[in-house]
């Protein structure tokens, strides 16, 4: 894709702000649009050169030939698409990296390819920072020549990309990872809960932590959320109500394809008895659930 083209961007949340940062750092002109104008504008403040803010998200696709969006639930999908079809034509791309469903996919790309366009999943593995550094993986499926097309802008806002197969793949292969990383938070603060009730030190000097990172068992996610959690230092970088989402559809494709996930049912409990409180949290305040028990 021509580095003149203009790109669109549709969702300025905490993951698509930092995506479309990063495209524009690179230089990329971008049309944006978010339900909350008030965070496209400050975009617009920071780079009124290369930003412009749309009235709509269907204004985003008649401008651009390429629009990626970023929603962070099928409601909010749901809600935006109707204005994105109804601007859809021949030759208008949609690649859409939010983490819905597989069937929402679907409904999505029969839609837009019924109206002359093309679409292409690309829902990413990171959370807040890795979307600020250009350090997402993208894990794709569906059009493959789009796949192709957009390769700069990947590389761009990512460290990796892949594409699975055809629409839904790559949902799937994003649920699968969600749902391991789930188990391992789960897992971890049930091991920080025990420790401390045992008596032992946990951080990450000393403790635990320290004697996990050492081992076999060492990983960026304990690293990083660990020492979090022992300071309660719940921040979002990914909301706990989303990891619960997509826990909850993890359950339900393992549900439909007859694999029994009884870990992931047991950590999705956790997961589900702090979100009233701490859904807007980050992922980590699942810890509360263990501390608690």
């Amino acid at each position: 894709m021509s580095m003149n083209e203009t790109l669109g961007f549709i969702g300025i949340g905490i993951m698509g702000k930092g995506q479309v940062q990063c495209l524009l750092k690179a230089g990329r002109k971008c049309v944006i649009w978010n339900r909350d104008l008030s965070k496209a504008n400050r975009i617009k403040e920071e780079y009124p050169d290369l930003v412009t803010v749309a009235s709509t998200a269907g204004e985003v696709i008649e401008k651009c030939e390429i629009t990626f969006s970023m929603l962070s639930t099928i409601e909010a999908s749901e809600a935006v698409f109707p204005s994105v079809l109804d601007s859809v034509s021949s030759g208008k791309a949609i690649v859409d990296c939010a983490t819905l469903t597989p069937e929402r996919m679907i409904v999505m790309r029969d839609a837009i390819v019924a109206k002359g366009g093309s679409f292409l999943e690309a829902p990413v593995s990171g959370s807040k920072v890795p979307a600020e550094t250009g350090q997402l993986i993208f894990l794709c499926g569906g059009d493959a020549y789009l796949y192709q097309k957009i390769e700069s802008e990947l590389n761009i806002m990512g460290k990796a990309h892949f594409i699975f197969g055809d629409v839904g793949s790559g949902t799937k292969m994003k649920l699968v990872v969600n749902s391991i990383m789930g188990n391992m938070l789960v897992a971890l603060g049930e091991g920080l809960a025990l420790a401390d009730k045992a008596g032992l030190p946990c951080d990450a000097q000393n403790g635990l932590l320290k004697v996990l990172e050492l081992g076999v068992l060492s990983s960026p996610l304990i690293k990083l959320k660990g020492p979090k959690m022992l300071a309660t230092d719940y921040a979002p970088h990914f909301p706990e109500k989303h990891a619960q989402k997509d826990m909850r559809f993890a359950l339900n494709l393992g549900d439909e394809l007859g694999v029994s996930l009884p870990v992931t049912a047991a950590a999705n409990s956790q997961f589900i008895k702090v979100r009233s409180k701490h859904g807007d949290d980050d992922f980590a305040a699942v810890y509360e659930a263990q501390k608690s028990t």
